[in-house]
């Protein structure tokens, strides 16, 4: 996760551990200064207090940004407003004909640490932001503005950039780890999960369909059901497991593969179907729901075909079977007294997701579904 987003993780950590390295490195320099320099301050009692202020933060900040996370606006704004002053109080301390001749601030380096703090913990812009203000007080302090002025504000201000867009990227390496971390995690168990099922309930099954087909009779059908369930069963353990966020493409070849059965024969690409996931979910529902039509109204024995065709402008769906068909007016007949199966579980169903449904069947012929949602659904391969 994002250092904004107020979660520790190890990158944002070692950000905030190397900027308080930083601080710790600039204030021994802006020491040294001190001590060689505070010979030529006008008032050289006042820079002991502010290197005093400036020992003070940094150890607070240290501790203050030590978990990795990111920190609210009034420690941020805390962070920039006194570094700032103790830039401002350099004024008096070194004097204006000293600082005009050159002699560095009292800050010197160390100011530039908050303008990278507001970088890790809200991005690049807010530390360019920080590091404009910095550079403005400094060029204030210094009371000129020329060449040398502008240096010291302008590495500021690449260094809050750079900075910036190492956190972002640290964020999103962060966030990819956690997924694969998780995906692994699913898949291990999804894994553990059809050993299990192979080795019990897939026996099972085969075994009560093998024996119905040789009672015959009622025993026959429970084992057609019986082996469709195998089959299903089969398709599950061994297609893809979805994403842990829920995010991302579904193939929606896997999403019908359930369906494959031995009444059911199943025509797909060769090449993946990639949908948007909630749009692969209510496809596969409205042609489960087609199926159970054929099963319950096309007649004993009817077999049907599922064909998926991926097109330029569409991906299209046809259910066809081969059983007893209806009349023109059925489905009018069926919607208007009240059972809405085929209005609600299919055509609703494509209709939210902006698709069409055609319905085509006559007495003795079978019948066939026809369902196409636009290209837009259809994401990257």
């Amino acid at each position: 996760m994002s250092a904004a987003s107020g979660t520790p993780n190890a990158f944002a950590a070692a950000l905030w551990r190397a900027l308080a390295v930083y601080r710790f490195a600039a204030l021994g320099y802006a020491g040294l200064l001190v001590v060689r320099n505070i010979q030529r301050y006008a008032h050289p009692w006042a820079a002991l207090p502010v290197f005093a202020v400036m020992v003070g933060w940094t150890v607070f900040t240290a501790y203050a940004y030590r978990r990795g996370r990111a920190p609210g606006w009034p420690l941020l704004l805390c962070d920039l407003g006194i570094p700032v002053g103790c830039l401002l109080l350099t004024r008096f301390a070194v004097g204006s004909d000293a600082l005009r001749a050159g002699t560095a601030t009292i800050a010197v380096a160390w100011i530039a640490a908050p303008a990278m703090a507001w970088a890790i913990a809200r991005g690049r812009r807010t530390g360019a932001l920080a590091a404009i203000l910095i550079g403005a007080a400094d060029m204030f302090v210094r009371g000129k503005v020329n060449d040398s002025a502008f240096t010291g504000p302008v590495l500021t201000v690449l260094a809050a950039i750079a900075v910036g867009h190492v956190a972002r990227l640290a964020a999103g390496v962060e966030e990819r780890l956690q997924r694969a971390v998780q995906l692994e995690a699913a898949t291990r168990e999804r894994e553990r999960l059809a050993r299990r099922i192979h080795d019990s309930v897939l026996q099972v099954l085969a075994l009560v369909q093998r024996r119905g087909t040789e009672l015959g009779g009622e025993a026959a059908e429970l084992g057609q059901l019986a082996g469709e369930q195998e089959t299903a069963l089969r398709v599950l353990i061994a297609g893809e497991p979805p994403a842990p966020d829920g995010t991302g493409p579904t193939d929606l070849r896997a999403a019908l593969g359930r369906y494959a059965a031995p009444a059911v024969s199943l025509a797909t690409p060769a090449t993946p179907v990639p949908l948007d996931r909630h749009a692969a979910r209510e496809l596969a529902a409205a042609v489960g729901s087609a199926l159970d039509n054929v099963r319950r109204h096309a007649g004993p024995g009817a077999r049907a075909w599922v064909l998926v065709e991926d097109e330029d402008d569409a991906v299209t769906v046809s259910v066809r079977d081969d059983g007893v068909g209806f009349a023109p007016g059925r489905l009018a007949e069926a919607e208007a007294a009240g059972r809405l199966g085929v209005a609600q579980a299919i055509r609703g169903r494509i209709a939210d997701l902006g698709g069409t449904v055609t319905i085509t069947s006559a007495p003795g012929q079978g019948t066939e579904v026809e369902i196409r949602v636009p290209a837009r659904l259809r994401l990257s391969r």
